[in-house]
């Protein structure tokens, strides 16, 4: 018997007593339990998936146990299983997401890319970004579909309708039971405020009211987390030009979705509004702000690149 195979049979004898740890987006797990009566770690990990071109052309048929978890305009979210098994018992570990039909922009944004530093200021914004921000707003449906009640709706975990009405929701990047990985979203029913760009001093009680009833559906939805185990952010610039806020673990990792030049925390946002000077009506638009952009989106190619080479003033 050669080592390998001495190795491949220990790892089918682990017995297995309890969960020791599991990191918290769930691809990484630490089991204790014992091998011929001693005790022992079996730590696993999800591999990467393989880019062979035979196996990939292979691999959207080979899924198993597809079932899907929602849907809205062309956004399609499943759960399916990679390996062999028909069985029902075997637990998904795929989380896929189907756009149809997806858009030369879609294949941009998901497509490898460089990326930039660059500093909007207020004339920037005002001049170029917020122009930008109206082409875009037609990109909305299926904001609007949730905000409308004609889809999603039982997601929906907690509401309060008007003008300055929200709602909470999961995020689709969340599974829904990794407390460590906890992911909701705040979509504010105004269609008036696209942005953080759009937030002023006027605006302070209604955040604070916003932020209170974010942590408290939170608790409550979830009893085993606490306040202080929840942080509160935006993006700028957000994937879609409608104000929502991110509800997350502190725990849930912090890759470039929460990176410096992306994330810009809710309470440090209302600290700022409240120490600005001005009246009511002064805001974020009064603000210069820096953040990455990839070099494949039009927020680069249409503005800051032709900013940088002076072809635009």
């Amino acid at each position: 018997m050669t080592a390998e195979t001495v190795q491949e049979t220990l790892v089918s004898k682990f017995q297995f007593e309890r969960l020791l740890n599991q990191d918290n987006s769930g691809r990484r797990i630490v089991l204790l339990g014992k091998v011929h009566g001693i005790q022992a770690l079996l730590l696993a990990e999800r591999a990467a998936i393989a880019d062979d071109t035979k196996y990939l052309g292979q691999f959207a048929s080979s899924l198993r146990n597809v079932k899907s978890i929602g849907d809205n305009d062309i956004y399609n979210w499943l759960l399916a299983c990679s390996g062999p098994s028909d069985s029902q018992l075997q637990h998904p570990d795929l989380k896929l997401t189907l756009i149809f039909p997806c858009t030369e922009k879609h294949i941009k944004k998901y497509s490898p890319q460089g990326v930039r530093l660059v500093t909007e200021t207020p004339y920037i914004y005002r001049k170029f970004i917020r122009p930008f921000m109206e082409r875009e707003r037609d990109r909305l449906t299926w904001v609007f579909n949730i905000i409308g009640g004609r889809s999603e709706q039982e997601s929906v975990l907690y509401r309060e309708h008007g003008n300055e009405g929200f709602l909470v929701t999961p995020d689709l990047n969340w599974d829904g039971k990794t407390m460590l990985s906890l992911h909701l979203l705040g979509l504010v029913e105004r269609r008036d405020i696209w942005s953080v760009r759009d937030l002023q001093k006027k605006h302070i009680p209604w955040l604070q009211h916003m932020r209170e009833k974010f942590l408290d559906a939170a608790v409550k939805l979830y009893p085993e987390i606490e306040r202080d185990q929840l942080k509160l952010y935006m993006h700028y610039q957000p994937t879609y030009y409608h104000f929502h806020v991110h509800i997350v673990h502190v725990r849930l990792e912090q890759g470039m979705t929460q990176a410096t030049g992306k994330a810009l925390g809710l309470e440090h946002i209302i600290s700022q509004l409240e120490n600005m000077r001005g009246d009511d009506e002064a805001g974020m638009a009064d603000v210069s702000l820096t953040y990455t952009v990839g070099e494949a989106t039009e927020l680069w190619t249409e503005i800051f690149l032709p900013l940088k080479e002076g072809v635009k003033s």
